[in-house]
């Protein structure tokens, strides 16, 4: 359990810097394109063009922070298997503390009294959660659930992209919601896997749930770029919380045995409540992303549309 609270910590972490990281050189591609007038950085609809993301991707900034993804993402899988979902995704989706308060320093944000109430609420049902979780279920389950879990996974990614690009400039709590989606599709994907333990390669390979876990992880990154190109970092950030937190929670629960210590259950739900409601405070109460001196170069670093 020790162990993977720490792994579940440094994955959070690791998420947490390399959103801001994402942002600041998602921005900065922005900036470059609002400089030169570039009708091409944006779609019909308002959102980023592929090209204007391609340009946010090659960035020192965000390489790096993309870097300390797949490194989140690792340490990410190991504590999928080694907690309970509700109380792994719960503990990784702190990231948004993280982020909020590098934030503060790399992009000159200035937090309001509400959302650091929130972010408190957050860190509280952290402890709550800890403190209730038991031991987490098995990984044991048909193999249909696996087809499910990538027909869920193609569906949501395809159709929440194609939405995403329609929406243009309005989509970046949806496009965080979408990403949180796909890496709470991730932590499901990591638990049921097979070939795993002990390591078979070719049942590896045929195993439909690692082909959701790819597909999840790529487009989730995309739309999490998307996201933080176009909106507020943290309020992105919150939906992405929402996204990955409820669903592998209740799936992790209801399929997977998930449990919490004898007695405890009412704190575990009390703690996951809690850390869904202050990520949403979060994002209700995050203002459009502001420099806290006004200069006028990072006043370019907002792009013309908002959340």
């Amino acid at each position: 359990m020790i162990i993977g609270l720490v792994t579940a910590v440094a994955a959070s972490a690791c998420y947490g810097t390399g959103s801001v990281l994402q942002a600041v050189g998602s921005r900065k591609s922005a900036r470059q394109e609002a400089a030169k007038a570039s009708s091409s950085g944006t779609t019909q609809h308002g959102g980023p063009s592929l090209s204007s993301t391609a340009k946010a991707a090659v960035t020192w900034e965000f390489m790096v922070g993309t870097f300390l993804d797949f490194l989140g993402f690792g340490l990410g899988a190991l504590a999928a298997r080694m907690l309970p979902l509700f109380l792994s995704q719960t503990v990784i989706s702190a990231n948004l503390v993280v982020t909020a308060l590098l934030s503060i320093k790399l992009l000159g944000i200035r937090l309001t009294k509400p959302e650091w109430a929130s972010i408190g609420v957050v860190c509280s049902a952290l402890v709550l959660l800890a403190t209730a979780a038991g031991h987490e279920g098995g990984g044991d389950t048909p193999m249909s659930t696996h087809w499910w879990l990538l027909i869920i996974s193609v569906v949501l990614m395809g159709g929440g992209t194609v939405a995403v690009r329609l929406l243009g400039g309005r989509a970046a709590i949806l496009a965080g919601l979408l990403s949180g989606l796909g890496f709470g599709a991730i932590g499901v994907g990591v638990r049921i896997l097979d070939g795993i333990d002990p390591f078979d390669l070719p049942k590896l390979i045929a195993d439909p749930a690692l082909y959701a876990i790819l597909i999840s992880g790529a487009v989730g990154m995309y739309l999490h770029t998307v996201a933080l190109q176009i909106g507020s970092v943290n309020g992105a950030t919150a939906a992405l919380v929402v996204g990955e937190t409820i669903l592998p929670g209740m799936i992790g629960v209801l399929l997977l045995g998930d449990n919490s210590r004898p007695g405890f259950a009412w704190v575990a739900v009390l703690g996951f409540v809690l850390a869904v409601a202050g990520a949403v405070a979060v994002a209700w109460f995050g203002e459009p992303d502001t420099p806290a001196e006004a200069e006028p170069e990072p006043q370019e670093l907002q792009p013309s549309a908002v959340r």
